[in-house]
């Protein structure tokens, strides 16, 4: 049925048609998507990463101009929590839309004091703070392993103390697998949206002697990266926490959390 583009800051993915339904994911502004059925308002939606909801028809762009300019359009990645695109080049600049970590915006041009001019998906235009921009990632090697494995923990340490939510995504609110899969998505892997490894993404299971940072955790129904030092983070609603926090393995340590340790079911990793 074709594709469309993220127009909204966060678009919520639903488990059915209905303003009710269970939150499963979120799409950022920029994300292409492909559109598998429509039904009304709604349509269903499958994102580059595999994962299928339904949304709003009013979040999405469907224009061809736009599609075709997105598609070949030079691409950068927002890294700030939070960020608002400005009509002008200085902070009394009036808002044009507001976007999170990970939306994709396309840069235009720049000023000699740091601004970044971008043109967001749907044509509009505005200002940022260039250093508020990262790289857009899509490939990645296993010869940077050491460099990627960094990454990862740095990118996941980024969301400490966000809240935790169910089928979110972003510094507003994220969940086991949300933090998880953005650390990854933000540097380049597309690995899982969910708790757990399937056979059709690039993780295998390593043994608890080989783990290393940036490596993966999975519980039932829970997912943890490892950040070294027998330490790991996670968004979590659980043991009186609520939100992303570390954790420690070594019952020692203050942050020790005794109903983990002994449920680890398996350890995942993008490298041999």
């Amino acid at each position: 049925m074709g594709y469309a583009l993220v127009t909204s800051m966060i678009l919520p993915l639903r488990a059915e048609a209905n303003d009710d339904a269970e939150l499963t994911d979120e799409a950022l502004l920029g994300y292409k998507v492909e559109v598998l059925e429509r039904k009304g308002k709604w349509c269903r939606v499958r994102t580059r990463y595999q994962y299928e909801g339904w949304t709003l028809k009013n979040g999405l762009s469907f224009d061809a101009e736009n599609m075709a300019f997105w598609d070949m359009a030079p691409k950068k990645t927002v890294m700030q929590a939070h960020v608002d695109i400005l009509t002008q080049p200085k902070v009394q600049g009036i808002i044009v839309q507001e976007v999170t970590r990970g939306a994709i915006v396309s840069p235009t041009g720049k000023d000699s004091s740091g601004w970044e001019k971008v043109r967001l998906c749907d044509g509009r235009e505005g200002w940022t703070w260039g250093a508020f921009l990262g790289k857009y990632i899509t490939s990645w090697h296993k010869e940077e392993e050491g460099k990627l494995r960094e990454n990862f923990v740095k990118t996941a340490i980024s969301y400490m103390g966000t809240q935790y939510r169910w089928g979110g995504k972003t510094p507003l609110g994220i969940d086991c697998s949300g933090l998880c899969s953005m650390a990854y998505l933000l540097n380049g892997v597309v690995i899982n949206r969910d708790a757990c490894m399937k056979p059709e993404f690039c993780m295998h299971e390593t043994s608890r002697e080989k783990m290393k940072k940036g490596d993966l955790l999975f519980f039932p129904g829970h997912v943890a990266m490892y950040i070294g030092g027998k330490r790991y983070i996670h968004s979590t609603a659980g043991n009186n926490c609520h939100g992303v926090v570390q954790n420690s393995f070594d019952p020692n340590d203050a942050d020790y959390r005794a109903d983990l340790p002994s449920r680890l079911l398996c350890i995942g990793s993008i490298f041999k």
